[in-house]
């Protein structure tokens, strides 16, 4: 693609920053209309996403600096307070990967998250003199952890996956397969222990699992108390045929509007969206708020005359 842009003899007079610019620009508007279908598009992607984030998930529960080998100097909490790189920080930008589309910004998410971590590091062994190393970062648990990784090494520019950018992407890889193959073996704890915190913490999943969900359900109950029909209103008396919502103003061709076929932003992702759009969607909210109008005060009329 670039070389391309280069021949081309629009582009003959160009500096190399121009021509950089258009590479950028091109890469980032070619994948944002493919994500959809280029990321995680595979089940196997969506399995392995699924399987490491539930294991970072239960290793949080009882998996301690001392477990991996990490010096006493960076367990001290206090160490790593620091008005300037506050570690909250490294966490919320590598979060931030699964806001953006372009494999470019997914990465600049890793780079910024990895300085942060790298400065809190220096600041920390500062006191002791000692540098700190690729091993001594703590991995986040953002969502879809791999899908973004094999996203960013498929559709990234390969020219821009070096130096910084590439070390940084490299330890992230790392910690995926760390993650992925770690048990007991890969930490200072026995192999009794670990599997009896594994357990444990599976155990404690479920029951966070269940207990939010009746909690849930209280708080929807409470918020949403049950609709209450009309009193004119006469549930066994009041349903309407085909024909009859055919034959009010603003239901026509009813039959195929159940279907959903005549909405086709029935099935669409939110991302999947465009400027293009709302016009569609205001046109087809204003059809459905004349219909919706429509129906009650046909079923309304129609319990009145049943009267």
């Amino acid at each position: 693609m670039e070389a391309t842009i280069r021949d081309h003899p629009l582009w003959a007079s160009a500096s190399e920053e121009e021509i950089d610019c258009a590479v950028e620009g091109l890469e980032k508007y070619v994948m944002t209309k493919l994500f959809s279908r280029t990321f995680g598009s595979s089940p196997e992607d969506a399995r392995i996403d699924r399987e490491i984030s539930e294991k970072v998930l239960l290793l949080q529960n009882f998996l301690r600096p001392e477990h991996l080998d990490i010096p006493a100097v960076f367990n001290n909490e206090a160490s790593w307070l620091n008005e300037l790189f506050p570690p909250q920080l490294a966490e919320k930008e590598l979060l931030k990967i699964n806001a953006f589309r372009a494999p470019r910004e997914k990465l600049v998410c890793i780079l910024n998250c990895c300085r942060v971590i790298n400065n809190l590091l220096l600041n920390a062994s500062i006191s002791e003199d000692r540098v700190p190393g690729a091993d001594d970062f703590l991995p986040a648990n953002p969502p879809k952890l791999h899908s973004n990784l094999k996203y960013i090494q498929l559709y990234r520019r390969q020219a821009k996956l070096v130096s910084e950018a590439a070390y940084y992407f490299t330890n992230l890889v790392s910690v995926k397969t760390f993650i992925i193959d770690l048990d007991a073996n890969s930490l200072s704890i026995g192999e009794a222990e670990f599997q009896e915190s594994m357990q444990a913490a599976r155990l404690a999943r479920r029951r966070t699992r269940i207990e939010p969900s009746h909690a849930s359900d209280e708080i929807a109950a409470s918020a949403f108390p049950p609709l209450r029909m009309p009193s004119y209103v006469k549930l066994a008396d009041s349903f309407l045929t085909m024909d009859e919502m055919a034959a009010l103003g603003g239901l026509t061709d009813a039959k195929t509007s159940t279907s959903g076929s005549n909405y086709p932003f029935m099935e669409v992702e939110p991302g999947e969206l465009t400027v293009r759009d709302v016009e569609k969607l205001l046109t087809l909210y204003k059809d459905v708020v004349k219909k919706y109008t429509n129906l009650c005060e046909a079923v309304k009329r129609s319990s009145l005359s049943n009267k």
